[in-house]
């Protein structure tokens, strides 16, 4: 079986059929990354995976996991004005936390130059929104390159490393969420280990690193400008360029990054095939490419997910060049919406020229399975904690979500969180709806990952503006969501065992007064704590704590370990009250065409957690 972290070392060129995620580690290995640094969120995860694969001491860069997106950018940051090349990478609505930051980062010299990998997520397969972030790299004036495919991934990275260095700027690959998973088999380069330079090569005297008052910013934003017209020069020449001439002067189209794949698929039923212009850069546009294809052709589409990013700046170009094609953009509300996977292109492309394709089936052949709700894993302590917590609150009590696991309690028949906005808002938001508000409770829910994440600044103004709400922290050990990474509570991190930090005495010495810690699994306990918390006067805490039962098993499993026993229903006791179906909602029990209530043993892990929500006691371990 092939070793990943020895395929990603390998010196002599190879080729290999990866993932985009994977291909962006061997163009960090072979550009020279220095540091890298990222805060886990899907699509990227798979790049710190790909890292992890590579033995620590065989490693060619610095790589951490850091609190948020913020300070990973911060420390690339300050790898990168020190002299190396450094490479942040994390998901779209990443970028919303790092972007104090981001904002800054075109207008200083950036010594060792930075690549930041963003991997946005059209479709909202794994984010709270479709945010695409080519906006905020026009607002920062930082180019981006837009892959198509794992190949274009490692190529554009290793573009951009050299751009970024030349030139001493950030620079963004832009992957979304089918190109950072799409596998391809991608020709790799040769690769030469070279010794780390430790030389010190910040020099505040060289450059300024002080944004203060119009005298200094003004040369600051006016390199930043500098060099986006260096880098538009580039765009012009790009490789990236591809221009696929069916010799059809009436018709064009101009797209970038994954649609153009999913068109190529589309354009297969065409008769008549426009002409087509696929871009390697969004930003800055190469101008005199797009002229002159513009002019050539009577009308143009300019097909392109989410936003009319390149539509704009394309009129804008027709406009001041006095051309007369007539450009066709997006036409309604959906074409705003979604993955431009093909069938989503079909739609589009027969809603600019109807003509232009027959009637074709795109949908999926033969039956398709019933799809899977989301749904808490068996065994999960926050299914545990959500059955115990709603005991203890009314129906007329106010509960607030967060980003994590705990997030699909809101799905009956649990039904806690009942608002989400983004990570670690929950204890602002909750804090802002017990104001004027006594008579229904405020519980507001938050992982332990997020917590440190961006969940203690809600947390200090409740305690200093003395909000009347209780936080449930829901501990689990992990930032379970997105594939079990470390945070500052687990105990150790990527590159080995650290100090944790006790989130109990974290609090208390923030201040917080009221802070109980009971087990998941204790739900009597938990009904009881709540109750409490919620009783008294100002801001209280609830930490329900147990692991991550998922990571747990699947550790067991690496040491041979399986589930030594697993629960049943007892048919005898059985009433069919159902407290487990309808209550507890744990995918192991199934209920029968008979009514009776059986346990899968596909799903049970033997947890026991269960066992206590049955009234009448008929839920036990088997006999072995």
């Amino acid at each position: 079986m092939k070793s990943l972290g020895e395929m990603l070392l390998r010196k002599e060129p190879f080729s290999e059929i990866v993932m985009g995620d994977t291909a962006i580690v061997r163009a960090m290995i072979e550009a020279g990354v220095r540091v890298a640094t990222s805060y886990p969120g899907s699509p990227t995860p798979e790049i710190a995976e790909a890292i992890a694969s590579v033995p620590f001491d065989q490693r060619p860069f610095y790589f951490e996991f850091s609190t948020n997106e913020k300070v990973a950018l911060e420390v690339a940051f300050g790898a990168s004005i020190n002299g190396h090349l450094s490479c942040p990478f994390f998901k779209s609505v990443g970028l919303n936390v790092a972007a104090d930051s981001f904002v800054q980062l075109s207008m200083m010299d950036l010594l060792g130059g930075m690549v930041i990998v963003l991997g946005d997520d059209p479709g909202a397969n794994s984010s709270q929104n479709e945010q695409d972030n080519r906006h905020l790299a026009r607002l920062a004036y930082v180019p981006v390159f837009e892959p198509a495919t794992p190949k274009e991934a490692y190529k554009m990275f290793l573009e951009a490393a050299d751009l970024a260095k030349k030139h001493h700027m950030p620079i963004i690959v832009r992957l979304t969420t089918h190109v950072c998973h799409a596998k391809e088999k991608v020709g790799f380069g040769h690769w030469e280990p070279r010794p780390l330079d430790k030389t010190s090569r910040f020099d505040p005297k060289t450059s300024c690193y002080i944004p203060l008052t119009a005298a200094t910013v003004y040369p600051m934003k006016r390199r930043a400008l500098q060099n986006i017209d260096a880098v538009k020069k580039y765009a012009e020449d790009s490789p990236f360029n591809t221009t696929v001439d069916n010799s059809n002067k009436e018709r064009g189209i101009i797209t970038v990054g994954l649609p153009f794949l999913s068109l190529m698929d589309t354009l297969q039923f065409a008769e008549s095939k426009p002409d087509v212009l696929k871009l390697g850069m969004v930003y800055p546009l190469p101008e005199k490419t797009i002229v002159d294809f513009m002019a050539s052709h009577e009308e143009v589409k300019i097909l392109e997910e989410l936003d009319n990013f390149i539509e704009l700046e394309i009129k804008s170009l027709a406009f001041d060049h006095g051309l007369k094609t007539k450009i066709l953009g997006k036409k309604d509300a959906e074409d705003w919406i979604g993955e431009y996977v093909p069938e989503k292109v079909y739609q589009v492309m027969k809603k600019t020229w109807n003509d232009l394709l027959p009637e074709t089936d795109f949908s999926p052949k033969g039956v398709l399975p019933s799809p899977r709700p989301p749904q808490l894993c068996p065994g999960c302590g926050h299914r545990s904690a959500f059955y115990a917590v709603k005991r203890a609150l009314k129906g007329t009590d106010i509960t607030v979500a967060d980003i994590g696991c705990h997030t699909l309690g809101y799905l009956e028949p649990h039904e806690m969180g009942q608002v989400l906005l983004c990570m670690g808002h929950s204890t602002g938001t909750g804090s802002g709806l017990s104001l004027f508000n006594d008579e229904r409770k405020v519980v507001a829910f938050i992982g332990d990952s997020t917590l440190f994440h961006a969940g203690l600044p809600g947390i200090i103004n409740a305690v200093f503006n003395r909000h009347n709400l209780t936080l449930v922290i829901m501990e689990n050990g992990t930032t379970a969501m997105t594939g079990h990474q470390d945070h500052p509570g687990s105990g150790k991190n990527f590159n080995g065992p650290t100090d944790a930090i006790s989130i109990k005495k974290m609090l208390e010495g923030l201040g917080v007064n009221s802070v109980r810690v009971v087990d998941a699994y204790s739900q009597e306990k938990l009904t009881e704590a709540i109750k409490e918390a919620v009783s008294e006067e100002g801001f209280s805490v609830v930490i329900a704590t147990h692991p991550c039962m998922l990571k747990f098993t699947r550790e067991q499993r690496r040491k041979g370990k399986g589930v030594e026993r697993q629960v049943s229903v007892d048919k005898e006791k059985c009433e069919h009250i159902y407290e487990c179906l309808k209550a507890f909602a744990c995918p192991t029990f199934q209920l029968m065409d008979d009514g009776s209530v059986i346990t899968s043993k596909e799903l049970c892990i033997g947890d026991g957690s269960c066992i206590q929500t049955c009234p009448v006691r008929a839920i036990g371990y088997q006999d072995k």
